[in-house]
């Protein structure tokens, strides 16, 4: 699966008003009628257990520049994965400043999928940037770049 590109993002929730996050990179548009995403959370992931509790989540789609934010809120730690990071609140969850796009949801429902937990999605708001997505391919990050028409 290294060879297939995909985009990084970082789900989020909230846990007291203290915000919480993990980045994913199984994150898809589902439906247009009605607008669903999809993403897949690892089945001990703080985040999952909080959009699970909530029933909503945030999808920050991150933008070229944030490489650094996506390997922080990759580790495992939950602690202190916001230190550093500017973020706001849209929508009562966290939103990260900067991102290329941004996705608020409310839980659609939840199917397991091996040691993850596909989470389906209903979109109640979303919001794009202007700027390059951040991409995952062959284990090191990237971006897309329209390619040139003859």
């Amino acid at each position: 699966m290294a060879h297939v590109a995909t985009p990084v993002a970082v789900v989020t929730s909230i846990d007291g008003g203290l915000p919480v996050g993990t980045t994913v990179s199984a994150f898809l548009s589902l439906s247009m009628n009605p607008p669903m995403i999809l993403v897949s959370l690892d089945k001990e992931s703080e985040t999952l257990e909080l959009v699970t509790e909530t029933g909503r989540f945030g999808v920050n789609i991150l933008s070229s520049e944030q490489h650094h934010a996506a390997l922080k809120f990759a580790t495992k730690n939950g602690i202190g994965k916001f230190h550093g990071v500017r973020w706001d609140i849209d929508h009562d969850l966290p939103r990260i400043v900067g991102a290329a796009g941004w996705v608020a949801c409310t839980v659609d429902r939840i199917v397991e999928g091996g040691d993850h937990m596909v989470v389906l999605g209903r979109v109640i708001a979303a919001d794009q940037h202007e700027g390059e997505p951040l991409t995952y391919h062959r284990r090191s990050f990237g971006t897309h770049r329209a390619l040139e028409t003859v």
